[in-house]
C-alpha cells in the first residue's frame, strides 16, 4: 500500500478499495487455509468462484481481481512470488451500461437556474459556480473539490482566469487543462467576490463550505441532488453526470473523438468512445422524432 500510494501516487478513493480488496483477500486464504505465497492458478480460479457463489456482481469480481493481480505483480518484482495467479484470469462478462447523460436542454437549464428560495447569496454564488465548472470543464467531482483559490507547487489544481484555462490533477497523477468558458468564469468571478467573507484564515480551497474550509463531497452531491429537483430535472443529477453530459453534448456538436479524450483526461481512446454510443441515440431519438418513416 505505501508502494501504491507514494511510486503509483492512487488517488485517495483508490487506495480504500485497494485496502479493502487486499482485506477481502485475507479473509478468504484464512478460510481456505491457503498459503498466499503459493497460490496456483487453481487456487486463484476457487477464489474467483468463492466471490461468483457470494452473489458479488461481475463489475465487483473484476474490481478486486484486478486490485489482487496488481498487488501479486508487486509481490513477484520484489521477489516473494514465483508466480502470479490472477494473471490471465477474467471475471464474468458483465453488459456495459451507457453513461447517463442530460440533454442540452436539461443541462443548460440546471446550469442557469436560480432557486426560489435563497438562504445565503454567497453560497447560492459558490454553487452556481461548482455547477458551471462541473458541466462546462468537464471535471471530475474529486478535481472541482480539490482546486485551490491560487496556483502553487502543493496545489491539486487551480483556476487562470486571465488565460481562461482550468488546470487539475486527474486520475493517476496527470494534470490536464480544459478551457474555462464564459458562463463558467462569470459565475466563479461572483463567487471569488464573496469567497473571502466565507473562507476561514489561510485556506487555500477555491470552494469552501459554511464552515470556512473545503467543501466536501457530501455537501456537492446533496447540493446538485437538491438544485436539481428545484430545476424541475426529469432524473437524478449526480456530479459525474454533468461531466458525462459534457462529453455527450461536445462531442455531438463537435464530432471530435480525440480532443473530447484530451478534455477528459482519459488515458485511452476506448474509454471515451463510450460517447459515440451516447451521440448515436441522440440521432436515433431525432430521426424517430422528426422522419414521417421512423414510425408506424
Amino acid at each position: 500500500m505505501q508502494h501504491a500510494r507514494v511510486q503509483q501516487r492512487l488517488s485517495p478513493r483508490t487506495l480504500a478499495i485497494y485496502t479493502d480488496g487486499l482485506v477481502r483477500l485475507q479473509g478468504l486464504l484464512a478460510e481456505a487455509s491457503l498459503d498466499g505465497r503459493t497460490l496456483s492458478l487453481a487456487h486463484a480460479r476457487r477464489l474467483a468462484a468463492q466471490l461468483h457463489r457470494e452473489g458479488l456482481a461481475p463489475k465487483s469480481i473484476a474490481l478486486l481481481l484486478s486490485v489482487w493481480r496488481s498487488c501479486y505483480r508487486w509481490l513477484g518484482l520484489q521477489g516473494r512470488v514465483a508466480l502470479n495467479p490472477f494473471d490471465g484470469l477474467k471475471a464474468p462478462k458483465a453488459p456495459k451500461p451507457l453513461p447517463k447523460a442530460l440533454g442540452v436542454d436539461d443541462a443548460v437549464q440546471l446550469a442557469s437556474h436560480v432557486p426560489d428560495e435563497i438562504a445565503d447569496s454567497r453560497l447560492e454564488a459558490r454553487d452556481r459556480a461548482m455547477v458551471e465548472l462541473l458541466y462546462g470543464a468537464g471535471l471530475r467531482a474529486a478535481e472541482l473539490i480539490g482546486l485551490d483559490a491560487q496556483a502553487s507547487a502543493h496545489a491539486a489544481g487551480w483556476v487562470d482566469r486571465q488565460a481562461g484555462e482550468v488546470h487539475v490533477l486527474g486520475k493517476g497523477g496527470k494534470r490536464r487543462s480544459t478551457p474555462l468558458g464564459r458562463a463558467a468564469a462569470e459565475a466563479l468571478g461572483d463567487w471569488l467576490a464573496v469567497r473571502g467573507q466565507l473562507a476561514a484564515p489561510g485556506e487555500p480551497a477555491l470552494f469552501v463550505g459554511a464552515r470556512g474550509h473545503r467543501v466536501a463531497g457530501s455537501v456537492l452531491r446533496t447540493m446538485l441532488k437538491t438544485r436539481a429537483v428545484s430545476a424541475g430535472m426529469p432524473a437524478h443529477v449526480h456530479p459525474h453526470m454533468l461531466r458525462h453530459s459534457f462529453a455527450s453534448h461536445l462531442l455531438q456538436s463537435s464530432g471530435d473523438l480525440r480532443a473530447v479524450q484530451e478534455l477528459l483526461g482519459h488515458a485511452h481512446i476506448t474509454t471515451t468512445q463510450v460517447y459515440t454510443q451516447l451521440d448515436h441515440q441522440h440521432l436515433a431519438r431525432i430521426y424517430d422524432a422528426a422522419h414521417p418513416r421512423a414510425k408506424k
